[in-house]
C-alpha cells in the first residue's frame, strides 16, 4: 500500500490541484502502438517496476519514433522508484552520473536507461513539493540563467514539464498501452512541429544546448520550428559560448552522427549558430574550397551512417578541421619552418586553439593527428616511401581522406587514382608504376682509410 501511494505521489495523480497541466491519454485504438514494439528488455524492465507498485513509462525518443511509424535505436524508462531502488530490482544493472543519477539495466546486449521522475527547475518559482538528494530543492543558475545544478526528484508531471520539446515528453504505459501526453507533443507530431516547452527564452537561457537540440531534431526529422521556439535563437546564440566544452562536443558529436549532418548544418547557418562551435561551421560561409571538402565529408557520413555502416569520430572532425590545419600549416611554412615540422606545429595549434571551445577526447586527437601527419607523404611516389606508407596501421583512414582532398578540388584526381591502382597491384606492377626520384640524390661520404687498409679508399675503379 505505502508503494502504490508513492506511485500515486511521483506518477502526479495528488498534484492536480496544483493547477499543473494534467495528462492527455491517448487510447491504443488512437495511437496504434502496441507494447509488442517495444524491445523485449523495456517491456521486462516496465513490467517489473509496475509489479513492485512503482509507475514506470516508456519515455521520450522511443515513444516519439513510434508514433512516427519509425524504429526506435534505443529505449529509455522513466520511473518512480529511485535509483537505488531501481538497482535493487536487477542483478544486471548499475548507478551511473554524478549531476544525476540513472541506472542502466542490460539484457544481454540491450541496455535500457531508467531514469528518476526530475522536477528540474521549476520557472514558475514553485518546486510543487519536489524533494532533493541534497536537500536543495531548486537549481542553480549562473549570470546568463543556465542552471549548473538540477538534480531534484519530482513526478511525472514536473518530469514532462522539465523536458524540452512536446514530442520528446511523451509517456508511455505498456501495461495499458496509453500515451500520457502533458504539453500536446502528438499534435505536434501530427503537424510535423518543433515547439519548445514553456517560454523558449528561459528555457534557452537555462541550458544553451536546447538551441542546438532544436535545429538537429527539426533536421532528423524534417519538421518546421515553430515561430515561438525559433525566434530567439539567433539573438541568444552567444550564450553557447557558456556551455563547458565537454558538453558541447557531446552534443556537436550528436548533430554530425545523426545522419542528418547536411541538413543540420545548413539549418544552424539559417539560425545563426554557427559562428564559433567549429572551424567548418565559420569556413563554409568563408572559403568555396573549405566548403566543398567540408560537405562532401558530412554527406559521406550521412550516407553510412543511413547504411548502418561504422563511422569514425576521429576521421569526421579530422575532415571538418583540415582547412584550420591547412591554413595555419601554409602561414607557418611561410615562415621559413620546413614542410614536416610545420605541418605539426600547425596540428598542435588548431588543436589547442579547438580544447578551448569543444573538448576533443585525446583518444580522437591522436587519431586526427594521425591522419593529418600522413597527408604529405601520399605526395611521396618513389623508392620505397610507397611500399612503407602501405604498411602504416592508419593507411586506409588516410588513404580515404586523401580522397576527399582530391574529390573536392585540393589535389589533383590522378594522385587519388595513383593510390587506388598501387594498393591493389602486384609486386612487379608496383615497381613499373614508381616515379622517378627527382629530389636530390644524398653523396655517398668516403670512407677514410683505417690503419690495416692495403690502400687508399676510393670511389675510383682499380685501373
Amino acid at each position: 500500500m505505502i508503494k502504490k501511494l508513492i506511485g500515486r505521489v511521483f506518477s502526479g495523480k495528488l498534484f492536480k490541484s496544483r493547477g499543473k497541466p494534467s495528462a492527455h491519454v491517448i487510447v491504443f485504438k488512437d495511437h496504434g502502438v502496441a507494447r509488442e514494439q517495444l524491445s523485449a528488455c523495456a517491456l521486462s524492465v516496465t513490467d517489473t517496476l509496475q509489479a513492485k507498485g512503482y509507475a514506470a513509462f516508456v519515455v521520450g525518443g522511443a515513444v516519439r519514433d513510434l508514433l512516427l511509424k519509425r524504429t526506435p535505436k534505443d529505449f529509455d524508462v522513466a520511473t518512480s522508484a529511485t535509483p537505488e531502488e531501481v538497482r535493487g530490482l536487477f542483478r544486471r544493472s548499475r548507478i551511473i552520473g554524478r549531476r544525476f543519477q540513472i541506472v542502466h539495466v542490460m539484457c544481454g546486449r540491450e541496455t535500457v536507461e531508467v531514469s528518476t521522475f526530475r522536477a528540474g527547475h521549476d520557472t514558475s518559482g514553485n518546486d510543487g513539493g519536489a524533494a532533493s538528494a541534497d536537500g536543495n530543492a531548486k537549481g542553480k543558475t549562473d549570470e546568463h540563467g543556465r542552471i549548473l545544478r538540477d538534480n531534484v526528484f519530482g513526478n511525472q508531471q514536473q518530469d514532462a514539464t522539465r523536458r524540452d520539446l512536446s514530442i520528446n515528453a511523451l509517456f508511455y504505459d505498456p501495461s495499458t498501452q496509453q500515451v500520457h501526453d502533458y504539453h500536446g507533443g502528438v499534435k505536434d507530431l501530427r503537424e510535423r512541429r518543433l515547439r519548445m516547452i514553456g517560454d523558449p527564452t528561459q528555457r534557452y537561457r537555462e541550458d544553451p544546448v536546447r538551441m542546438l537540440r532544436a535545429v538537429r531534431f527539426a533536421a532528423a526529422l524534417d519538421f518546421e520550428i515553430d515561430p515561438a521556439t525559433r525566434k530567439p535563437i539567433r539573438e541568444l546564440a552567444d550564450l553557447l559560448s557558456n556551455v563547458p566544452p565537454a558538453r558541447l562536443f557531446d552534443e556537436m558529436l550528436k548533430l554530425l552522427l545523426s545522419g542528418h549532418a547536411v541538413e543540420t548544418v545548413k539549418r544552424l547557418r539559417n539560425d545563426g549558430l554557427h559562428g564559433g562551435l567549429l572551424p567548418l561551421l565559420d569556413v563554409i560561409l568563408e572559403q568555396p574550397l573549405g566548403e566543398r571538402f567540408v560537405m562532401l565529408a558530412l554527406k559521406n557520413t550521412d550516407l553510412r551512417i543511413r547504411g548502418e555502416k561504422g563511422v569514425s569520430p576521429a576521421f569526421l572532425f579530422a575532415t571538418l578541421l583540415w582547412h584550420e590545419v591547412l591554413a595555419a600549416w601554409k602561414s607557418i611554412e611561410a615562415g621559413g619552418i620546413p614542410v614536416i615540422p610545420a605541418l605539426f606545429k600547425a596540428m598542435d595549434q588548431v588543436m589547442q586553439m579547438q580544447a578551448e571551445k569543444l573538448a576533443i577526447p585525446r583518444r580522437f586527437g591522436g587519431d586526427m593527428k594521425d591522419i593529418w601527419a600522413l597527408q604529405p607523404r601520399f605526395e611521396q611516389r618513389s623508392g620505397r616511401r610507397p611500399h612503407r606508407l602501405l604498411e602504416t596501421p592508419r593507411f586506409r583512414a588516410g588513404y580515404d581522406f586523401l580522397l576527399l582532398r582530391c574529390e573536392s578540388g585540393e589535389l589533383d584526381a590522378e594522385i587519388g587514382e595513383w593510390w587506388t591502382k598501387f594498393q591493389d597491384a602486384d609486386a612487379n606492377e608496383r615497381e613499373r608504376m614508381l616515379m622517378p626520384d627527382s629530389g636530390p640524390k644524398k653523396r655517398r661520404r668516403r670512407r677514410k682509410p683505417r690503419a690495416g687498409d692495403t690502400a687508399p679508399a676510393s670511389s675510383e675503379p682499380d685501373a
